[in-house]
């Protein structure tokens, strides 16, 4: 038994943090209530390569031994306060660096709050403002700053949410979906290997990397299709379209035609970069959740049945036998670098040890609440994502975890 506190979503964009010096500080308030217990504080930050300077962070003006730099990117930091530092009501966390430049630590921020009780301070301290934030001055957000303490209990995660099928997103997305998807002479099943194909056929997966993807695609699958295949997107940048929008593409283009499907979200060991996206589709027939990675068009099948997310960790490396690739694999073929990670079915089978589901999959209806860079170079922060509860211990930084029966439930659906 634990709870999380927390006033931002995760929202987070590593192209857009809040740079720290000794005279530009953060400050966080969180309202919090007693406790005798160790807490755990939780934060995304990056360390600049090669700085080594310390990030200090205080607890109502208490220092904590100072906290050493893990790796140029952001990710999550993990401190324990004594119980003995905090009070009931408002508590002030304050970040700051060593280094006179901006050339040591950035904390992550969710832009977009109107009135955030998150701060920066350009004099050291001596005074703050909740607005003109971020290293350029131009947002009102709250840091990605987090307690748990062990008293409490988190909420039950939220339901699973679809597109309303009345949406005129779905009819303009079908509009420029393959024919054999809109033939309804065909089976379930070869209509959704007809989206897969043609997703994996649209574009080559761009990641976010130096002189790869240096944007990311917003969560529209259209707008991604216009991005992606001519690799330019907003202000003419090179956009980021991996993984994450081939899923995202898949589970509302099978919405469209009348499929219940939502996006399945996988990582390795946090703080590793083993994570993986794809989607996953209702089977009535079969009263399960089946998996589908239509960035490289493949399926997962034993005896002609659709295996679920459940069946494929229990397989563990052993996924050759049940994988079926599909012809649009072969538009993946240039992109040595991602094919030899996914021809590898020890490191699919690693990407697949923590599994979660975004419990949003009406990105075309409520596109305002899409997250602005998942997977764009920095570690999963978004609480609208959904773990196993088995793995609360691996990722505390989270809010929002379920049991077996959350993920196997039958959609609530009215498409």
């Amino acid at each position: 038994m634990s709870k999380l506190y927390y006033t931002e979503s995760g929202h987070s964009m590593p192209n857009l943090a809040e740079e720290l010096t000794t005279f530009r500080r953060a400050r966080k308030v969180l309202t919090l209530p007693p406790t005798s217990s160790p807490a755990s504080l939780y934060f995304i930050a990056r360390a600049h390569e090669g700085s080594g300077l310390p990030l200090h962070i205080s607890v109502n003006g208490a220092k904590l031994p100072p906290v050493p730099p893990q790796q140029a990117w952001h990710t999550w930091y993990e401190v324990t306060i004594d119980p003995t530092l905090l009070h009931a009501g408002d508590n002030v966390l304050e970040f700051w660096s060593d280094s006179t430049a901006m050339n040591s630590w950035a904390l992550g921020l969710e832009a977009g709050h109107a009135d955030p009780n998150s701060y920066v301070s350009d004099d050291s301290g001596h005074t703050w403002r909740n607005h003109h934030m971020a290293y350029l001055n131009v947002v009102r957000a709250e840091y990605v700053v987090r307690v748990r303490f062990a008293e409490g209990e988190d909420p039950a995660p939220p339901p699973m949410v679809f597109n309303d099928p009345d949406d005129p997103r779905l009819e303009s997305l079908r509009t420029i979906m393959p024919p054999q998807a809109l033939d309804r002479s065909l089976s379930k099943l070869e209509r959704l290997r007809a989206i897969s194909t043609w997703l994996a056929s649209s574009w080559e997966h761009t990641p976010a990397a130096p002189g790869l993807g240096v944007i990311n695609s917003p969560w529209d699958p259209e707008t991604v299709l216009a991005w992606a295949p001519g690799q330019c997107g907003h202000n003419g940048l090179r956009p980021t379209a991996n993984c994450i929008f081939y899923g995202v593409a898949f589970a509302n283009a099978a919405q469209a035609i009348g499929v219940p499907a939502r996006c399945a979200i996988f990582a390795g060991k946090p703080g590793k970069a083993d994570g993986h996206f794809t989607a996953e589709y209702w089977l009535e027939e079969h009263q399960k959740w089946a998996m589908v990675d239509p960035n490289f068009d493949d399926f997962f099948l034993r005896d002609g049945v659709p295996l679920s997310v459940d069946e494929l960790q229990v397989l563990g490396s052993d996924l050759e036998d049940v994988t079926e690739r599909g012809p649009g694999a072969e538009s993946q073929r240039p992109n040595q670098r991602v094919h030899r990670w996914f021809d590898s079915h020890e490191r699919r089978a690693r990407s697949l040890e923590f599994r979660t589901v975004w419990y949003r999959a009406d990105q075309l209806t409520r596109p305002e609440f899409s997250p602005p860079a998942h997977g764009g170079g920095g570690a999963y922060t978004e609480t609208g994502i959904v773990w196993e509860e088995r793995d609360k211990d691996t990722w505390p930084m989270f809010p929002h975890f379920g049991s077996k029966d959350y993920f196997n439930a039958p959609p609530v659906w009215e498409g």
